[in-house]
C-alpha cells in the first residue's frame, strides 16, 4: 500500500484552476520529486500536502489516514523552505532545537537530538554561531537539521537548493541523497531543475499548467516521455524533436529526415518502426544516442550511420557536442571528446534507433 496518496486533487484560487485533478502515490521511504516550469503548480501541490493551502477537491492520505482537514501541526510532516527561514537572533543549536522546545521536549533530549543531527550534517563546529555568520550552504544544512530533529513521517522540501551556486548545489544534492538513504524516510521535493529531479528521485511527477504530464521512475521519464513537453523538459541537453516522415519501401520501414544541406536522410527503422504507420511524425532522440561511429553502442540492435553537415562544435571536456540541422531544426549530438569533427564538415553520425521515440505532431503524444 502506498504511504502518501494524492487522489483527484484540485485547487482553485478564485476562478483560476491551479491544480487540475492530480493523482499520484509514493511508497514509504520513497523520494518523490515534483518538477516543472515556474507557475506549473508544484509548490501549490507541496503546500496542500503540508496543509498550508486547503484543497478544492480530492483527497490526501498519509499512511492511510486522510489529512485534508488536519492542521499542519497534526500531519506529522516537516518542511524545508527555499528561504531557510532561520531566526537571526538564535544560534544554530537554538534554531535546530526551537521546535522541540515549543513542544515541551526536555532539554537533555533536545541536546541529544541536536548533537545527532549536527553530526549527521557535519555542522557540529557551527552550533554556537548565528545565521549571519554562515554561508548559504551552511544555512541550508541548519534548515535541514531543524526538520530532521522532528523525525516526521514525511519531509517536504520546497526548492531548497535554488539560492546556492552551481557547485554547492551539486554538493548539497549529494548530501540530501545520502541523508535519504540513511534515514529511509518519505520525501517530497519540489524543484524546477530537471537534473536535481533525475539524480534524487525514486519517482518523478512532471507538471505543466496544473496538469500531471507524466508520473514514473527517472528512467521511464527520460527514456519513454509521455509527450513532447516531457521529452523537451527532461534532459540537458534536451531531447532532439525532429519533424520527419515514416515511409514503407518494400518490406522496410524507413525514417525520412530533411537536411538543410545535402540529400534527405533515409534511416532503416527495423523493429523500431514495426508499429508505425506511414505519415508525418516527430522523431525524438537524445543527444547521446547520436554519436561518431567509433563511439556508438555496439550492444544496440539498430545503429544506423548517415552523413550530416556539422554546423557548430562545442568541446565540453569529457564530451564534444556538435550541432547539425535535421528537419529544419537544430539537433544536438554528443560525440567522444577526441572525435575529429569541424564546423562545415560533413561527418558520419551513428543513430542508435533503439533509443528513438516517435510522437504524433498533432496531439504531441508518444506513439511508440
Amino acid at each position: 500500500m502506498a504511504f502518501l496518496e494524492i487522489e483527484g486533487l484540485q485547487k482553485k484560487f478564485g476562478a483560476a484552476d491551479v491544480l487540475k485533478g492530480i493523482t499520484l502515490e509514493i511508497d514509504e521511504g520513497g523520494f518523490l520529486v515534483l518538477v516543472g516550469p515556474s507557475g506549473c503548480g508544484k509548490s501549490t501541490l507541496l503546500n496542500t500536502i503540508a496543509g498550508l493551502e486547503s484543497v478544492s477537491a480530492g483527497e490526501i492520505r498519509i499512511n492511510g489516514k486522510r489529512v485534508n482537514e488536519l492542521h499542519p501541526s497534526q500531519r506529522d510532516i516537516a518542511m524545508v523552505f527555499q528561504s531557510y527561514a532561520l531566526y537571526p537572533n538564535m544560534t544554530v543549536a537554538q534554531n535546530i532545537a526551537f521546535g522541540m522546545e515549543i513542544r515541551g521536549v526536555p532539554k537533555p533530549e533536545r541536546d541529544k537530538a541536536v548533537a545527532e543531527v549536527a553530526e549527521m550534517l557535519q555542522i557540529k563546529h557551527l552550533l554556537a554561531r548565528k545565521p549571519s555568520q554562515l554561508s548559504g550552504g551552511q544555512r541550508q544544512r541548519v534548515a535541514m537539521g531543524r526538520a530532521l530533529v522532528r523525525r516526521p513521517q514525511v519531509f517536504l522540501f520546497d526548492e531548497p537548493l535554488s539560492n546556492l551556486d552551481a557547485k554547492l548545489r551539486v554538493d548539497m544534492r549529494t548530501e540530501i541523497k545520502r541523508l535519504h538513504q540513511s534515514m529511509k524516510r518519505t520525501i517530497v521535493y519540489v524543484t524546477h531543475d530537471q537534473i536535481e529531479a533525475m539524480t534524487l528521485a525514486s519517482k518523478i511527477a512532471v507538471l505543466k499548467d496544473g496538469v500531471l504530464q507524466q508520473f514514473g521512475s527517472p528512467a521511464e521519464i527520460y527514456n519513454r516521455p509521455a509527450n513532447m513537453f516531457v521529452a523537451d523538459f527532461m534532459g540537458s541537453p534536451a531531447m532532439n524533436l525532429i519533424p520527419a516522415e515514416i515511409a514503407r519501401e518494400g518490406n522496410d520501414t524507413r525514417l525520412k529526415v530533411e537536411q538543410r544541406s545535402g540529400e534527405p536522410l533515409s534511416l532503416a527503422l527495423g523493429e523500431a518502426g514495426a508499429a508505425l504507420k506511414p505519415g508525418k511524425v516527430v522523431f525524438g532522440i537524445r543527444p547521446e544516442a547520436v554519436t561518431d561511429p567509433d563511439g556508438a553502442d555496439r550492444t544496440s540492435r539498430n545503429v544506423v550511420e548517415a552523413p550530416c553537415l556539422i554546423e557548430v562544435v562545442e568541446p565540453a571536456g569529457s564530451d564534444t557536442f556538435a550541432v547539425t540541422n535535421l528537419g529544419g531544426k537544430e539537433a544536438v549530438v554528443r560525440l567522444r571528446a577526441d572525435a575529429k569533427v569541424s564546423p562545415g564538415q560533413t561527418a558520419m553520425l551513428a543513430f542508435n534507433l533503439d533509443k528513438a521515440v516517435f510522437f504524433d505532431p498533432e496531439t504531441q503524444l508518444r506513439l511508440t
